[in-house]
């Protein structure tokens, strides 16, 4: 997928055009929604964390949803909070949990309220960062 970025493995180029170096984009609030999202994910036992920055500096942090009538992405739940919340952009989006990349349904809704650029940084479950991508 040509919109992700390469984490540690080497096999895996950056696209120059889309990708962002994992290693220069984890200032001290990037660190901050990985550790939100990796602390959503632990305290309610779900498969997935995620946590969004609007372009005021708030945060919003979210687990997946799994009920039997509604299925929604840690990443799409924390979207879906800061829209409710009045956010009108999004500044960086993080994601803690098994996946390798992220869905293109999560790199859409945040495209839709942050903008095509807007960096998703995707980690482990413990916090090592495995590759950013860019809401397209």
């Amino acid at each position: 997928m040509s919109e992700l970025a390469a984490g540690t493995n080497p096999e895996r180029a950056l696209d120059p055009e889309t990708a962002l170096d994992p290693e220069t984009v984890l200032d001290p609030e990037d660190r901050k929604i990985i550790t939100l999202a990796r602390s959503a994910r632990a305290r309610n036992g779900v498969s997935e964390g995620a946590a969004v920055r609007d372009e005021t500096g708030r945060t919003y942090v979210a687990g997946t949803v799994a009920l039997e009538s509604l299925r929604l992405s840690a990443l799409r739940t924390a979207v879906a909070m800061a829209v409710a919340s009045g956010a009108k952009g999004l500044e960086a989006a993080a994601v803690v949990g098994a996946a390798e990349q992220p869905a293109a349904e999560d790199l859409a809704a945040v495209r839709d309220l942050g903008g095509v650029g807007t960096p998703v940084l995707l980690a482990a479950p413990d916090g090592t960062l495995r590759l950013v991508a860019q809401a397209r």
